[in-house]
């Protein structure tokens, strides 16, 4: 129970001198802003400053900001599409189905969750898990490229069609770039299959398994 709910439950059983909306008002933040993300000098800080972003209609849905996950100074960056149900529960990227596999896939090649640094196109989850818009992509997407300016990985892995599309400018079907290699501001960028659709199509694991090889060896190299 906040304070503004306490003086409510008070006034209810007859506290009537009881100011609510003064008490609201002094407990307001008076201060400066938090700052612009765009401005922190590492994802930690952005990741507070964008707790309570409000620059697109995601918000009004959703329960958490899904800002990433992992090593900071991570090697190899993951970028998915946008969270689930399950990600916008815990605020965490990858928690469902598709993050249990993507561990997997992890571990096939000797790499652990925490050492790799997992983000996605959009912070929020759109309504229904339909793709995301441009408006919200054009809201978003200053963010995910600061976040990998941060981190500087050696390696990013974009994973799916969604993601490929907004951080490549590609609206080919995945299938036929997926496994080559390419660039994005001078960092080497491999696409992939996004686990969601493994899930769905566990045929394509077999491709999927020929990329993450081609990963480990760039790694190694």
């Amino acid at each position: 129970m906040d304070d503004r709910d306490l003086l409510l439950y008070l006034r209810d059983f007859g506290f009537a001198d009881v100011d609510v909306s003064a008490r609201a008002a002094a407990r307001r933040p008076t201060g400066p802003p938090r700052g612009d993300p765009l401005a922190a000098d590492d994802v930690v800080v952005m990741a507070e400053r964008l707790a309570d972003c409000r620059r697109c209609r995601l918000c009004q849905g959703r329960t958490h900001v899904v800002f990433g996950v992992g090593d900071p100074k991570a090697r190899v960056v993951f970028i998915g599409e946008a969270p689930g149900a399950e990600e916008d529960r815990l605020g965490e990227p990858f928690v469902g189905r598709a993050g249990q596999l993507l561990n997997e896939m992890l571990r096939a090649i000797r790499l652990r969750r925490g050492q790799v640094y997992i983000a996605n196109v959009l912070k929020c989850r759109p309504p229904g898990n339909r793709d995301p818009q441009d408006d919200e992509t054009a809201a978003c997407l200053p963010f995910l490229r600061r976040q990998i300016e941060l981190i500087s990985p050696a390696v990013i892995v974009t994973l799916g069609r969604v993601a490929a599309r907004h951080l490549l400018g590609t609206t080919a079907p995945i299938s036929s770039y997926r496994g080559r290699w390419t660039t994005w501001q001078g960092t080497p960028v491999l696409p992939t299959f996004h686990p969601a659709y493994l899930l769905r199509n566990p045929a394509a694991k077999a491709q999927a398994w020929a990329d993450l090889k081609q990963l480990a060896r760039k790694l190694d190299g």
